[in-house]
């Protein structure tokens, strides 16, 4: 059974960095895309980045220059580097994972399994 653990959030001053850590199982098939999703109060959630299998890595435009994501499959981990962290960047962040699908657009992640989340405080 899939499952994902989240670690690595705090409270940090603008312009700091964290990096985020989520272990899973060791049941997540390797072809499957990994991603970070953050959700802020009062907003919706929105992916941050993913990895495919193949490890293509994509990233919003908001996060890119300044999160690395990465994937180490021996240790059954993945990670998010954030750096030059900035107060909209504070939101509850959740590991998620997922075969990869095709769609009209494009590639794109079908998340079936997530992470409870791990909360990342910026302040300005």
């Amino acid at each position: 059974q899939v499952q994902l653990v989240e670690s690595g959030g705090g409270s940090v001053q603008s312009g700091g960095s964290l990096r985020l850590s989520c272990e899973d199982s060791g049941y997540t098939p390797s072809n499957y895309c990994m991603g970070w999703l953050r959700q802020a109060p009062g907003k919706e959630r929105e992916g941050v980045a993913y990895i495919r299998g193949g490890g293509t890595t994509i990233y919003a435009d908001s996060v890119k220059g300044r999160f690395t994501i990465s994937r180490d499959n021996i240790k059954h981990t993945l990670y998010l580097q954030m750096n030059s962290l900035k107060a909209e960047d504070t939101a509850m962040y959740y590991c998620a994972a997922g075969p990869t699908i095709i769609t009209t657009a494009g590639f794109d992640c079908q998340y079936n399994y997530w992470g409870q989340g791990t909360q990342v405080t910026v302040a300005s």
